[in-house]
């Protein structure tokens, strides 16, 4: 059965639902770990106010029993504890009376944002209420996408998988250029005393989500500066996966090519406008020589000494580290206003609005982390596939017996 996931709900709605399917039964899992990942996605200097007043938690509604997973689809719910100011407004069945002294949220939204998907999603869908795209559309979704992959990224766990992320740039202010884009990744990875978890753990102890403390200081500045200008700022965030075998993926089409795959959801969170993967657009500046892995054997084992490629070749993994860097546009919900022109009398005014981030780039590198894994564990699942955690073992542990005979 193919992994997958559905998400429901809206920003201001009572609450976010998804289903997760496919997932092989007997897997530990536990709403504390997932509430972990939530609270992760919620910090970073430079949130809004809306962080002020959800914390999100999940209930896990179907599909576990006694701290692990049946085999059944697993549905997640996720409260929106600002519903009690909305609840008139966002209901589902009464319909306001427009005459009547009501709240003013009620009145129809006929004012686009530049920006957001406002204008084009009213025209789209033939709705004269903007509030029916902006609340879906509203980054408020990626909470119960960040439940639903913790799901993944627990089973990827199982097998040793693990996902990191880091923040590398906000706002121009980024760590030490190089070929490499400013990569935290390939400027550490050749040094003897290079960690994954050490970077990250400094990552998770940074108020911008990076490691290099002189680094977050620069960039909290510029979000202070930022926010004192009613602007707003974008960044560039780093994903690593490790713990990967070889052959995850495949060549043979292209909607079953990992980078394609990851590049594609990683796409799919709002705002993110570019990926790459392994030395991305810098390979576009240097010659093949300088760019392309060479392959050595020892010790019954095909290893690289470079990582170039980004852990992946000819859409499949390589067994190296999966390496992704994905841009973040400003968030475009500004306190200075923006022009715009009201659909209904077709003048013009000024945005403006009641709150907003003036940075998300350390959340949105939560989300990336998440919205990968999901990925990495479809297509794991497509290669070991089975009902249950025991026989996904047994295959993997094949596979791996097999790839060290090769």
């Amino acid at each position: 059965m193919m992994l997958r996931y559905l998400t429901a709900g809206e920003s201001h709605g009572k609450a976010l639902t998804s289903i997760v399917e496919g997932m092989p039964a007997n897997l530990s899992l536990e709403e504390s770990y997932i509430n972990l990942q939530l609270s992760r996605r919620q910090k970073g200097y430079g949130r809004g106010g809306r962080m002020k007043i959800e914390s999100d938690s999940v209930q896990i509604l179907s599909g576990l029993r006694h701290g692990k997973s049946t085999g059944a689809p697993i549905s997640l719910f996720i409260e929106n504890k600002d519903w009690t100011n909305w609840e008139e407004i966002m209901s589902s069945s009464v319909i306001p009376d427009y005459d009547a002294k009501v709240d003013k949220r009620s009145l129809p939204v006929t004012r686009p944002r530049p920006g957001h998907a406002d204008l084009t999603g009213a025209i789209k869908y033939n709705q004269r209420d903007v509030r029916n795209i902006l609340e879906r559309s509203s980054a408020r979704e990626t909470a119960i996408r960040v439940a639903s992959c913790s799901v993944a990224r627990r089973f990827l766990e199982e097998f040793g998988i693990k996902v990191y992320s880091w923040v590398t740039e906000i706002g121009g202010v980024a760590s030490a250029k190089s070929a490499f884009n400013g990569s935290i990744y390939y400027q550490n990875r050749s040094d003897v005393d290079w960690s994954l978890e050490d970077t990250f753990s400094r990552t998770e102890d940074s108020d911008v989500r990076c490691p290099d403390k002189g680094l977050t200081d620069n960039i909290k500045k510029r979000i202070d500066d930022a926010k004192e200008n009613g602007d707003s700022l974008g960044g560039v965030f780093e994903i690593i996966v490790s713990g990967l075998p070889p052959g995850l993926g495949s060549h043979v089409q292209s909607d079953r090519k990992i980078d394609a795959l990851l590049a594609g959801a990683i796409m799919s969170i709002q705002a993110i406008k570019g990926v790459e993967i392994g030395l991305g657009f810098a390979e576009g500046r240097m010659p093949g020589s300088e760019v392309h892995d060479e392959i050595f054997y020892k010790d019954s084992k095909f290893y690289r000494t470079t990582n170039n490629a980004g852990g992946v070749e000819g859409g499949m993994t390589n067994g190296e580290d999966v390496v992704i860097r994905a841009v973040m546009k400003p968030i475009p919900t500004l306190y200075k206003p923006l022009r715009s022109v009201d659909i209904e009398a077709k003048e013009a005014f000024e945005a403006s609005i009641e709150r907003s981030d003036v940075c998300a780039v350390p959340a949105a590198a939560v989300i990336a982390e998440s919205v990968a894994a999901f990925e990495i564990a479809k297509v794991f699942l497509l290669k070991f596939g089975g009902d249950s955690m025991e026989e996904i073992k047994r295959n993997y542990d094949a596979y791996i017996s097999y790839v060290a005979q090769f």
